[in-house]
C-alpha cells in the first residue's frame, strides 16, 4: 500500500496539470477574494466601499481561503480526481499497473491517499496566500492585524478540505467510471455548474426538488463553507455559498458523499474488467 501511495504521490507532483490546476485557482483566489474588493473600495466610496475593504482584511482570513471552494475550487478539485483516475485508462497503463504486484484496491487506495495530500498541501497553500493577501492590504491600510483565532483556522482547514476531497472522489468516480478524462470532466462540469443551478433555481416552485437540492454536493458544500465563515452570495459573497443548510448536517452530508463517491470507485475498479 505505501509503495503504491508514493507511487501515486510521484505522479501527481510531476504532472502539469496538477500544478496548473493549483496556480488558476491560486490566481482566482487572490484576484477575486483580494484585488477585485480592494479596488472597489479604493474607487467608491460609503457602506458597499467600507464593507469590501473589511472583507479583505485578516479577520476575514477563513471565510475568503474556502468562500470559492463551493464551486470553482470543487470544480478544479473535480478536474483533478478525473484526470487522476482517467489518465491511466487513456494511457492504457492500468494494466500495467496491475501486473506489477499490487492489488486493484491497493491501487485505488494509493491514489487516493495522493489525491488526499495533495488537496492538503493546496489547503495549506490557500490559507498561506490568503493571509500574505491580508497583510498586505492591512499594511496598505494601517489596519489592524485581528487574525481569526487558531481553532478557527484549523477547523477552516479541515472543513475545505472535506469539501474538495468531495469533489475530487465525485471526479475520481467519473474517471473511473468512463474509463477517460474528457468525459468525465464534461459530465463533472455540467453538473457543477448547470444541473445543480437549474434544480436550485426551480426549487422554490416545486417541493420536492427542494428536498433534492438539500442533497447535492454543491449545496452542501456551500452551506459547509458559509458554516465557516464565508459570506453568502446574498452578502455579496461567492456563488454558491448559502445557509440552506445547517453547518453540522452539510458536513454529515458532504462526508456521507466522499464515501459514497470512494465506494463506487472501489467497486467498479474491483467489479470490471480493465480492458
Amino acid at each position: 500500500m505505501l509503495a503504491s501511495v508514493g507511487a501515486e504521490w510521484m505522479k501527481l507532483r510531476k504532472r502539469p496539470s496538477t500544478w496548473v490546476l493549483g496556480g488558476v485557482w491560486l490566481a482566482m483566489l487572490v484576484f477575486f477574494a483580494y484585488v477585485l474588493p480592494y479596488l472597489t473600495a479604493d474607487s467608491d466610496t460609503g457602506p458597499e466601499a467600507a464593507g469590501a475593504l473589511a472583507s479583505t482584511l485578516p479577520a476575514e482570513l477563513v471565510g475568503n481561503a474556502v468562500a470559492g471552494y463551493a464551486l470553482f475550487g470543487g470544480a478544479l478539485a473535480l478536474i483533478l480526481g478525473a484526470l487522476s483516475a482517467g489518465s491511466e485508462y487513456g494511457w492504457g497503463t492500468v494494466k500495467t499497473a496491475l501486473t506489477q504486484g499490487p492489488g486493484r484496491l491497493n491501487v485505488l487506495g494509493g491514489m487516493l491517499a495522493a489525491l488526499g495530500l495533495t488537496l492538503v498541501g493546496m489547503v495549506v497553500l490557500t490559507f498561506a496566500v490568503s493571509a500574505g493577501a491580508s497583510a498586505i492590504v492591512a499594511s496598505i491600510e494601517s489596519a489592524p492585524y485581528d487574525w481569526p483565532p487558531v481553532a478557527d483556522i484549523v477547523t477552516g482547514m479541515a472543513g475545505g478540505w472535506l469539501v474538495l476531497a468531495m469533489f475530487a472522489l465525485g471526479g475520481v468516480a467519473l474517471g473511473t467510471a468512463t474509463r477517460g478524462t474528457s468525459m468525465a470532466i464534461g459530465l463533472g462540469l455540467v453538473w457543477v455548474f448547470v444541473v445543480e443551478g437549474l434544480i436550485r433555481a426551480s426549487a422554490s416552485a416545486l417541493e420536492f426538488l427542494d428536498t433534492v437540492q438539500r442533497a447535492l454536493p454543491g449545496v452542501n458544500g456551500g452551506s459547509l463553507t458559509a458554516a465557516l465563515g464565508a459570506r453568502t452570495v446574498e452578502e455579496g459573497g461567492a456563488p454558491g455559498v448559502s445557509t440552506l443548510i445547517s453547518g453540522w448536517q452539510a458536513t454529515l452530508v458532504v462526508a456521507v458523499l466522499a464515501g459514497g463517491f470512494a465506494l463506487v470507485a472501489g467497486w467498479l475498479q474491483r467489479a470490471r474488467d480493465v480492458v
